[in-house]
């Protein structure tokens, strides 16, 4: 974001935000098991992530996201849907600030930057080098 404190400086810079620093905003939270695992907090959201809303009217239910929309700023998860007037069923978008990540769709970008995240590693307590000796 940018460097000022001024908020409607603020609120410009997040709602004309381009889809790269969306991104990064639209993250949530990890459950507490997978905190534990990989030692991160948070991460961006992404499709096929399994996630359990616990914030608003849905509080609760889970499920399997089928699509992050950079655009407007929500995210929509497969059996978060409400019948329309006419019988047909729309998702409810979802902030994802407001869901919990339960189970991640993990591929090579996803363990690198668990990797660089990794609390444990930081501030040099121990370095990639100095835990290879501790395996031995």
């Amino acid at each position: 974001m940018t460097k000022t404190i001024s908020r409607r400086k603020q609120r410009k810079a997040h709602f004309t935000a381009p889809s790269h620093v969306r991104r990064v905003i639209m993250s949530a939270s990890l459950s507490k098991e997978l905190r534990a695992k990989h030692n991160v907090r948070c991460l961006p959201v992404r499709k096929e992530d399994e996630v359990k809303i616990v914030r608003g009217s849905q509080k609760g239910r889970d499920g399997k996201i089928t699509c992050v929309y950079r655009k407007k700023w929500v995210i929509h998860v497969d059996k978060i849907t409400r019948e329309k007037a006419n019988g047909g069923s729309v998702q409810i978008p979802v902030h994802p600030s407001n869901v919990q990540i339960i189970k991640l769709k993990m591929d090579n970008d996803r363990k690198k930057l668990l990797a660089r995240k990794d609390r444990s590693l930081a501030k040099g307590k121990n370095t990639p080098a100095k835990m290879h000796q501790d395996v031995d």
